[in-house]
């Protein structure tokens, strides 16, 4: 047992040895070497590949924090303090955060937030879908700008939507046609920004066909935000996602600054995206690089710049922030400080914002993610869920080289958002079938099956879009952070699309309590994967599919 112990442990201690020796480079080739070595040795009894031993050590180290933002702060008040090192700490009461758990939970949460905005409505998605639903929705902004010019004074509200160019120009009838009467009728409120990828440029955007050009890259950030309010999730504006496609989302009610960021990063994003006109044609903002046609290096560097300027400037007023709310008193008592009505309540809950933009070189929710996954210690939970299996290498390195024990969740066949799709989309549930069935005899061949369990979710008339995870440390039953929103641990997620998300740390019984419903909820509905179910008719894969599936599986 303590044998058992020592090998697991060892690639962590060659990590943290390598973080506390200067010169890395040369000492990682070394010590990785040796690692490898004695990693051969002990596998070739355990019948183990040496390689995933040091998943740890080729993970990045973590960022570990050196001193707090706030000197008056001690440091540890949890254990995930190190991701402040990277984006903005945004500490709220839990009792301002509220799990979701329905599609038409969301959509009448997101109608009746957009009749009572005043200030703005900031919304960010893959598309707008063209349905009697999502005219509804584009009604209630109808509705509300036309309210907003009633008032005595200009209007302060103001409306920018964030889609992505080529999945919100499909066909004749599209995003782009379904907002142009608000642009027309509201110019000086309304703002619609499509983001172009530059990858899709030159003879590749000729000749690739609709359809098709999505895969080389979108825009996949889903943020919905009415004033100081905001709606985190993975769900698009489309009808299924308000009625029978099951997602998560979180609801972060009166929280001024994560409002104020996500707005930020959305305007980031938008004045690096094309903007479009009343008369439906398209134009880039003055001063920016053409996202295809200018200088791609030129363009990703902007881009970089504009949206880290975005992450940085918030980092610093985070910091600021804190100190004149917990600290601007320090000689007085809590009691005293409370009474006088200048300090909040000391936050139980924390949100990160991670931020995915590989295109423009921001890897931030990639190294996270990578650090949870590493630093999760023997005894852990992890419930990872995903609507579409295609974990990276790296993520899946880790999910079988390391200690916590996996429970992963993802779309049988019947309930991928592809089942029954026309022409070679039709073949794409069988692709991840094969990749499930590819993962499993590897947790098989390493004999991890008790350590990583997969699970397929089913649910009769219903697709399945979850995405996320949730930590439950050793010894706990419920979860102390969650990470929710737009990318599914896949390579688009991580290599091609822009994507954010929030991690979720909290030391509310409650919001644990909320957090772990939401899980177990969506574990319900699944079946646990074993040999036989690949065994089902739903689950043979025709051999070409098998054949083409390396080649194509770094585009979906």
């Amino acid at each position: 047992m303590a044998a058992a112990a020592t090998a697991v442990a060892g690639p962590v201690f060659w990590r943290r040895l390598l973080g506390l020796l200067p010169g890395r480079p040369g000492l990682a080739a070394l010590l990785g070497r040796l690692s490898d070595r004695l990693g051969r040795n002990r596998d070739r009894r355990r019948r183990r590949p040496p390689w995933l031993l040091l998943a740890p050590l080729l993970s990045p180290a973590v960022p570990h924090v050196t001193s707090p933002p706030c000197c008056l702060c001690p440091e540890g008040v949890h254990r995930f303090q190190w991701i402040r090192n990277l984006v903005p700490e945004f500490g709220v009461s839990s009792s301002h955060v509220r799990v979701l758990s329905s599609p038409a939970e969301f959509f009448e949460l997101m109608k009746g937030q957009i009749k009572v905005a005043k200030r703005r409505v900031v919304m960010a998605s893959l598309y707008l879908g063209t349905g009697p639903l999502e005219q509804e929705l584009v009604d209630c902004l109808e509705s509300t700008l036309e309210k907003s010019l009633q008032t005595k004074f200009p209007s302060d509200l103001r409306v920018s939507i964030l889609l992505d160019f080529t999945r919100g120009s499909r066909g004749r009838k599209n995003s782009r046609t379904m907002l142009l009467p608000l642009l027309q009728r509201f110019p000086e409120q309304v703002r619609v920004s499509l983001f172009h990828t530059p990858n899709l440029r030159g003879l590749l955007r000729l000749l690739i066909p609709e359809r098709f050009n999505e895969t080389i890259g979108l825009q996949h950030i889903k943020v919905y935000l009415f004033d100081n309010s905001v709606i985190l999730s993975g769900a698009n504006l489309s009808d299924s996602y308000f009625t029978n496609r099951q997602d998560r989302y979180v609801f972060l009610e009166d929280c001024p600054e994560i409002a104020d960021f996500f707005t930020e990063l959305v305007d980031a994003v938008g004045d690096v995206s094309l903007q479009l006109q009343g008369d439906d044609t398209v134009q880039v903002v003055e001063g920016m690089v053409h996202p295809y046609k200018g200088d791609q290096a030129a363009y990703c560097k902007a881009a970089n710049q504009r949206v880290m300027d975005v992450i940085n400037s918030a980092r610093t007023r985070q910091q600021m922030l804190h100190a004149q709310t917990f600290h601007s008193k320090a000689l007085l008592t809590q009691e005293d400080a409370a009474a006088a009505g200048d300090q909040r309540p000391a936050p139980d809950t924390w949100i990160y914002p991670l931020i995915q933009m590989k295109p423009f070189e921001i890897q931030i929710d990639e190294i996270v993610t990578e650090t949870l996954l590493t630093e999760a210690e023997r005894g852990a939970k992890v419930y990872l869920t995903t609507g579409y299996f295609n974990l990276t290498q790296s993520y899946m390195d880790l999910v079988l080289g390391t200690r916590a024990e996996y429970q992963i969740l993802l779309a049988s066949p019947e309930v991928n958002g592809f089942f029954g799709a026309k022409g070679v989309a039709g073949a794409i549930p069988a692709a991840y079938v094969h990749i499930e069935r590819q993962f499993y005899s590897e947790v098989c061949s390493l004999g991890q099956q008790e350590r990583v369990q997969l699970q397929e979710y089913w649910r009769r008339g219903w697709t399945f879009h979850a995405k996320g995870l949730w930590l439950y440390l050793a010894g706990s039953s419920l979860p102390c952070l969650t990470l929710i929103g737009s990318p599914n641990f896949g390579y688009r997620s991580v290599h091609r699309d822009l994507e954010a998300q929030i991690a979720i740390v909290t030391e509310s019984r409650a919001l644990q309590q909320q957090l772990h419903q939401e899980q177990a909820q969506l574990y319900l509905r699944s079946g646990a994967v074993s040999s036989a179910t690949f065994e089902q008719p739903s689950r043979q894969v025709k051999l070409w599919v098998k054949m083409v599936t390396p080649l194509i599986k770094n585009f979906f």
